[in-house]
């Protein structure tokens, strides 16, 4: 009778683990945005990440595009409880880690190219480590979401001057109200599903988004003149589970770490594809876009910095370091 139980006890023990094995070898990787890769900049990088992952392992990656699982905010609670292994996400990592929203601060950097080099570089890296302490995610690599830029129905924005009076529907965030107000402008926090609406009663005059966003979301049509003034770049996090990527063998960890670098550079590319032809295709339907000059963006960022980066040194306390050592990295990728 002992021996048909513990039998019976191996067997089921058996069952149980080889389950968990398989379980452990899927890979739950989800994000908001569509799932078409040519338009998507997340959806790129994560059939991309798909297919590297599954061709040198034996790790399987299920796709949850679109907010199939839910928003960003309950994606990254997901991937702490190690419900969904990987995610794509944006805004939602400052608020898991407040260090991360430095990146927000208004015309932080000049270029895509400087924000590469500093968050692939020691500080990007050195983030990485201070949010995986403080939220237990690994921050595999860094993607793009684009620069922000202004657009209004009333008149062409070339000075902070051009701002005042006008009233621009931002994120329901303090630091955007914050740079709005600095800028002259009269902030007005709304709900992007009610955006369109807002815009065409008149309850905003303009709004700010990556010029893809503006597009595929027809805001052109709402609007009559565009700034590129690229005020916030705003980088996606490609996130892993660190429980889960401690359970893989290092073997596995050095394809999902290779696989999510090319995934975050091929988001990075498609968004820029995206930006410059969607220049294209909304000037092509009547809209007004102006390329504002280098002297500016220098009297943009006189006006829009200080409030921000006030505001975050009394919400980020000690994590206010994280301001200074963001300004150091981009001074001496600018060099």
């Amino acid at each position: 009778m002992r021996f048909k139980f513990s039998s019976l006890a191996a067997t089921a023990l058996l069952t149980v683990g080889l389950a968990a094995a398989a379980q452990a070898q899927t890979i739950r990787l989800a994000h908001v945005d569509p799932d078409e890769w040519t338009a998507s900049k997340k959806g790129a990088a994560a059939h991309i990440f798909k297919n590297i992952v599954e061709g040198e392992s034996d790790l399987t990656v299920e796709l949850f595009p679109a907010g199939a699982l839910g928003n960003e905010d309950e994606l990254v609670a997901q991937a702490q409880d190690n419900l969904t292994q990987v995610v794509l996400v944006s805004g939602a990592m400052s608020k898991a880690c407040p260090a991360a929203s430095v990146l927000d601060i208004p015309y932080t950097f000049s270029s895509a190219t400087i924000a590469w080099d500093v968050l692939d570089g020691d500080f990007g890296d050195a983030l990485a480590e201070h949010c995986l302490a403080q939220t237990g995610l690994r921050t595999l690599a860094y993607g793009e979401t684009g620069f922000r830029n202004f657009t209004n129905g009333t008149r062409e924005i070339r000075t902070p001057a051009d701002m005042e009076g006008l009233k621009f529907r931002v994120q329901p965030i303090p630091l955007y109200v914050e740079m709005v107000k600095g800028l002259g402008g009269e902030p007005t926090p709304i709900a992007w599903t009610e955006l369109p609406n807002a815009l065409s009663t008149g309850v905003v005059d303009g709004q700010e988004n990556p010029v893809g966003v503006i597009y595929n979301n027809g805001l052109h049509k709402l609007q009559k003149y565009m700034t590129l003034d690229g005020h916030v770049y705003a980088a996606d996090f490609i996130l892993i589970s660190d429980e889960f990527y401690q359970s893989l063998t290092p073997a596995q960890q050095a394809v999902v770490a290779r696989a999510a670098r090319i995934a975050g550079n091929m988001g990075r590319s498609i968004q820029q594809w995206s930006t410059a032809e969607g220049v294209n295709k909304v000037q092509a339907e009547g809209m007004q876009v102006y390329s504002p000059t280098a002297d500016e963006i220098a009297a943009f960022a006189e006006k829009a910095q200080p409030a921000v980066v006030e505001y975050l040194r009394g919400e980020l306390g000690e994590d206010a370091v994280w301001i200074d050592r963001l300004q150091e990295s981009v001074a001496a990728a600018s060099q």
